[in-house]
């Protein structure tokens, strides 16, 4: 049973998060801060697995509680409506794990439990995925995906499906697709359009050159957009390129 520990100081937030834990026999809510000083406080008590934490709280806010986490620190999964490239690329910085823009469904929350508490990893390759998880993260900022829209999870995750089997990528619409949309049970065609809109976010925003910046050439114009499997397949090359 995995221990979760829950630093918010929205209550009815919390107390949805416990009730739906409460039927789980694999996550167990074992603590609730209201701020920052009680988390830190919960985690030395229970020494959690998993800790789920807001920004804004009273007393320390959540970069505070990151800052004070020794090195035998819980995951911890952030949540909140901040999700800014600024305050995302912080929060990995400061030692987060994942960012969870608010709203979220607790589907979604689960899907992102298991990911990183998936019992086929060994304690090297969890480690590995969290890297992963945060070598990805630092790219979408940097070539303008956000992290509140849904496709963001959605191309997260099939970039590092891509980094694990690199066939993956030739069956795309018959396995790739599926696969995701059953981890965060939608369908495969939500999972495409989701996909499809995050690369179009990217480039309205403008960061093309940043692309062509982080691939050390002009792979794009502002005019020419990849496919959903070109993006892909191109960011998995260099996560595997640079040891992922």
């Amino acid at each position: 049973m995995k221990r979760i520990v829950i630093a918010d100081d929205n209550a009815g937030l919390t107390l949805s998060l416990k009730e739906y834990f409460v039927s789980s026999d694999k996550y167990e809510v074992v603590g609730i801060a209201s701020n920052g000083v009680e988390a830190l406080a919960l985690v030395e008590k229970f020494n959690p697995d998993f800790l789920l934490l807001d920004i804004v709280m009273p007393e320390l806010d959540g970069f505070g509680v990151l800052t004070a986490l020794g090195v035998k620190r819980p995951t911890v999964i952030m949540m909140s409506q901040l999700a800014t490239d600024g305050f995302v690329q912080k929060a990995l910085r400061y030692g987060a794990s994942y960012f969870l823009a608010k709203p979220f469904s607790l589907e979604a929350l689960r899907a992102t439990l298991d990911d990183f508490s998936s019992p086929q990893q060994t304690e090297k390759r969890s480690a590995k995925h969290h890297t992963l998880d945060e070598k990805i993260a630092n790219l979408f900022i940097s070539v303008g995906i956000p992290a509140h829209i849904k496709g963001y999870q959605f191309l997260r995750e099939a970039i590092k499906m891509t980094v694990e089997s690199p066939e993956i990528i030739g069956s795309i619409t018959k396995k790739l697709y599926p696969t995701i949309a059953e981890h965060f049970d939608t369908s495969p065609s939500k999972v495409e359009r989701a996909i499809r809109h995050a690369i179009e976010v990217a480039w309205s925003r403008g960061k093309i050159e940043n692309i062509n910046q982080i691939f050390g050439i002009k792979v794009y114009s502002p005019n020419e957009k990849p496919t959903n499997g070109e993006f892909i397949a191109l960011i998995a090359d260099k996560m595997l390129l640079e040891g992922a």
